[in-house]
């Protein structure tokens, strides 16, 4: 499965401590240029920036062939370079979370998820418990959310601990 990464999800992910689950659930993930420098920005949170410092061996950085795509112009570097990353190497499925860059990822096809999404994934599996990890996320980081989406998440974490999915 090939999977590229924004930088959102992984920032939130290495706040909480669950970056491994991308490992755990996609074995290898892709990750521009663009992404990389926003992560290791001086403003970046304190454990991202160490993370960035020491990238896993599981995480790869490309450079991406084309640079310019004029339909991506309102998005950040990193928006703009995962999805023609995602394009380039015919991803499976992009992680992003900001609301513009999801909706253009889903005009030109590619399948997306965000934080949460990977969260569900990782407490589906069993691989961490994703109640306490969106608690985390929401009161120790700047994540935010719509609040229908919030008691989406949370009956779907019910689910799992009632073993219904």
């Amino acid at each position: 499965m090939i999977v590229v990464a924004d930088a959102s999800p992984l920032n939130y992910l290495i706040q909480i401590e669950s970056e491994t689950l991308l490992q755990k659930l996609f074995g290898r993930v892709l990750v521009p240029g663009a992404v990389m420098e926003e992560l290791r920005h001086a403003a970046a949170p304190t454990a991202v920036g160490l993370w960035a410092g020491r990238v896993p061996s599981w995480i790869e950085i490309r450079t991406v062939a084309v640079q310019r795509d004029q339909a991506l112009d309102l998005l950040d570097p990193g928006e703009r370079e995962a999805i023609l990353l995602a394009q380039e190497a015919c991803a499976d499925l992009l992680l992003i979370d900001e609301k513009q860059g999801r909706a253009e990822a889903k005009r030109r096809g590619l399948a997306t998820t965000g934080t949460l999404g990977v969260l569900l994934a990782g407490g589906a599996r069993n691989l961490v418990d994703a109640e306490a990890a969106f608690l985390r996320l929401i009161s120790t980081t700047s994540f935010r959310s719509a609040p229908e989406m919030r008691e989406d998440f949370l009956v779907r974490c019910k689910e799992f601990r009632t073993g219904r999915k």
